[in-house]
């Protein structure tokens, strides 16, 4: 989305005008997503939120004296401006609710953010994104699992979505990396303070095979409520969570939580049962999460997807398990539609013989990726 702070038609200026009071009430201290999307519900857009008077605020839910003084005095116009030119000197994109460049998984969670700032580069298909969190006092067997699962499933396609963290999430960012994958750290600070200062470097190689993602204003420092808060983020731009060597107190169990109220799947690395590093994965395997030893695992617990997903012009993937195919399988899929096709039609559009055609179509009728119809026709499923 264009940072620019001087548009040059009406329409421009329609969109300038919502970013600025959609910043303005983002800068307003102490208002949560929950609270946010109440107001929106009761006055309908933002700027009739910051029209509201104080009465009126405080007719909503959660909106007390302190909170509603807050809205009527933060936030400003100026603040909002400033904010902006932050965002333009520091190379970051802007992505406002309901608006179409919004990544559409984050929009369907309960209390999406309201504007989430972007560094580096958003693409389609990071809409098959797997979640993989964990301790940040990890061992060296989670840190080991973390980075080999990561890895394997850059190498599928899949984008790994973590948390820019020490630990479980540093290993999973660094996977991603090392297979030449795409990866997204979601992070609680603003984006001219990366957290752990020690990560910056991590950070800068993110935004090139991914992105920094944030709710969070620009120069917003560490404070201990944005990291859970931001987990429903990281839970929300993946199909699944999958976490590795989480303790009972640990942080990433929130993420798992969220993921549980999205319907997004949560998916458990074991390990060691007299470990207490494990102990909070055991517990979630136990309560029913699904126990992964590796990324097939992952990939073939996840069902359809919501909207099918185009990574190449020949390529559509409707279900991750997709991923896991071979070449001549992927080609023999593709010319599978969701609507009956003739198996004549297939073996005349592909360079292979007859007979290893539908012996492939074999293989992805087993594998529960097309179904044979009557007549000599085959469907997608």
């Amino acid at each position: 989305m264009p940072n620019d702070l001087l548009p040059t038609d009406e329409s421009d200026q329609a969109n300038s005008a919502d970013m600025i009071d959609v910043l303005r009430l983002n800068l307003v201290p102490g208002l949560g997503p929950r609270t946010y999307q109440l107001l929106l519900e009761r006055f309908g857009s933002p700027r009739a939120i910051l029209d509201a008077s104080m009465s009126q605020l405080q007719e909503v839910n959660n909106v007390g004296p302190k909170l509603a003084m807050s809205l009527v005095t933060h936030g400003t116009e100026a603040a909002a401006r400033e904010e902006l030119k932050r965002v333009k000197t520091a190379g970051v994109s802007l992505y406002i609710r309901d608006q179409p460049e919004y990544p559409e998984s984050l929009g369907r969670i309960p209390d999406p953010p309201t504007v989430i700032y972007c560094k580096g580069t958003l693409v389609p298909a990071d809409a098959l994104a797997i979640a993989v969190v964990g301790s940040r006092h990890c061992t060296a067997y989670g840190r080991q699992q973390a980075n080999r699962l990561a890895q394997a499933l850059a190498r599928t396609g899949i984008t790994v979505v973590s948390g820019l963290a020490r630990g479980i999430d540093a290993e999973a960012h660094k996977g991603a990396l090392e297979a030449g994958g795409r990866t997204i750290a979601v992070c609680a600070t603003g984006l001219n303070t990366i957290y752990p200062p020690e990560h910056v470097e991590l950070a800068n190689e993110v935004i090139k095979q991914g992105c920094l993602l944030t709710e969070s204003p620009m120069d917003q420092a560490p404070k201990s409520g944005l990291f859970p808060q931001r987990n429903r983020i990281i839970s929300g731009m993946s199909l699944g969570v999958v976490l590795i060597e989480a303790g009972r107190g640990s942080g990433a169990l929130h993420t798992a939580r969220h993921a549980m109220e999205q319907n997004r799947e949560v998916f458990a690395m074991p390990g060691r049962v007299d470990s207490e590093a494990s102990l909070g994965c055991l517990d979630l395997i136990r309560d029913g999460a699904t126990l992964i030893r590796g990324v097939e695992d992952v990939l073939s617990a996840l069902g359809p997807l919501v909207k099918p997903v185009q990574r190449t012009p020949t390529e559509t993937v409707r279900k991750p398990a997709e991923l896991t195919l071979s070449d001549q399988e992927r080609m023999v899929l593709n010319l599978v539609n969701a609507e009956s096709t003739a198996i004549d039609e297939v073996i005349r559009a592909i360079n292979i013989e007859a007979s290893r055609v539908l012996s492939t179509l074999t293989v992805l009728e087993m594998k529960r990726l097309v179904r044979r119809l009557p007549g000599g026709f085959v469907v997608r499923y």
